[in-house]
């Protein structure tokens, strides 16, 4: 099998509502997903998407009559070509992809095939004042999720600390809380002026514990390794979560030296493919820590996360996007035959289907594509 052609084409979907995200300055007021299709002699494309959408088809310049399955070739080559146009790793979830179909198999059982499901937390994304917000967690639960994961962002942390208070009472001990500052990363124009500093991360460290918060993520700047550390000195039941935007295991390797995380969220479309996340997984077991993968980019991006971490030995929970009414499943995966959900109990399943195992809607596509694509990517 050879590669005979890399594209990309892009989809948008209007949102019925504005979705005002605490990690960016600007509304998002359509969600956008941007497509490398590899093509190859044989008849079979793989697709991936996620990241940061960049020159995805300078890909394919090395990969042009290449075999798909060589991908520590492939990975060393897109490594090379991260460090001039950016990230390249939706291009290798679409080699895997490749490999699925071509085997037959789901890309998970073809990392070693931990389980078919995985227990989801809603992950939220928008700051609400503190009446809507409960009620937001209330339909949560009654969805079926055991546990969600709220924004911290605001300008006084303490007023989020009291939305904290009043969703924990309201839905009780049984339900597990994640909460995210966001504070690991600037996207221009935003300046982050109120930025917390590790005595103000200290503190809220202390008001998660009194809350029973699971894990605490973000709270400090990504790569503020010396106060990651010092910051876990003061912890005692809360783990401190990060390493989702990660360009590199260099990085997970620094913070497992140093002890910066308990909970390791490195994202396959951002650090270097699902190859290299699955080689981070098995650092980040080998320590002794919590493995679980960011799944915030796009259904494509999420799916391709969700088989990292089903190959996984053990993963507690994994970040399912969710945040009624601005941001729900058929929001996210507007281009899939059928949106990926949770069941009755709270878990994903893992798409069976071969690769990535994701069926795309052939009148959606015709839908929302945009045509030539290279202007804006």
């Amino acid at each position: 099998m050879k590669i005979t052609a890399v594209k990309v084409r892009l989809f948008e979907y209007p949102m019925p509502k504005p979705f005002h995200p605490t990690w960016q300055p600007a509304p998002t007021t359509a969600a956008r997903i941007h497509v490398v299709e590899v093509h190859t002699d044989e008849g079979i494309t793989g697709i991936g998407s996620g990241g940061v959408p960049v020159r995805w088809e300078v890909a394919g310049l090395f990969l042009m009559g290449q075999d798909p399955f060589a991908l520590e070739q492939h990975v060393a080559n897109l490594r090379s070509m991260a460090f001039f146009v950016g990230r390249p790793w939706p291009v290798e979830i679409a080699l895997w992809d490749i490999i699925g179909k071509a085997t037959g198999q789901p890309v998970y059982k073809l990392l070693g095939g931990g389980s078919d499901k995985l227990k989801a937390y809603a992950s939220t994304g928008e700051l609400r004042p503190l009446e809507a917000r409960v009620e937001v967690c209330h339909q949560t639960v009654a969805a079926g999720f055991k546990a969600m994961k709220l924004r911290f962002h605001s300008p006084d942390w303490r007023e989020d600390v009291r939305t904290l208070a009043a969703v924990r009472k309201a839905i009780g001990d049984g339900i597990d809380i994640m909460v995210d500052g966001n504070w690991g990363w600037r996207i221009a124009p935003d300046r982050q002026l109120n930025r917390w500093d590790l005595k103000t991360a200290i503190n809220v460290v202390k008001a998660c514990e009194e809350h029973g918060v699971y894990w605490l993520e973000e709270p400090l700047d990504a790569y503020d390794y010396d106060g990651f550390a010092e910051l876990q000195r003061h912890t005692r039941t809360l783990r401190i979560a990060g390493g989702e935007l990660n360009r590199g295991p260099e990085e997970i390797k620094t913070y497992l030296e140093k002890g910066c995380f308990d909970v390791y969220q490195p994202d396959c479309t951002f650090i270097g493919g699902i190859s290299t996340t699955r080689k981070i997984g098995a650092m980040v077991e080998a320590a002794g820590k919590v493995f679980t993968p960011h799944t915030w980019t796009n259904g494509i991006g999420m799916v391709a996360n969700l088989h990292c971490a089903a190959a996984s030995s053990w993963v507690p929970y994994v970040e399912f996007p969710y945040d009624p009414p601005n941001w729900l499943p058929e929001h996210r995966d507007f281009i899939f035959s059928e949106p990926l959900q949770i069941d009755a109990e709270g878990y994903v399943h893992l798409p069976q289907g071969t690769g990535l195992g994701i069926e795309l809607d052939e009148e959606k596509l015709k839908k929302y594509e945009q045509g030539d694509t290279r202007r804006l990517i």
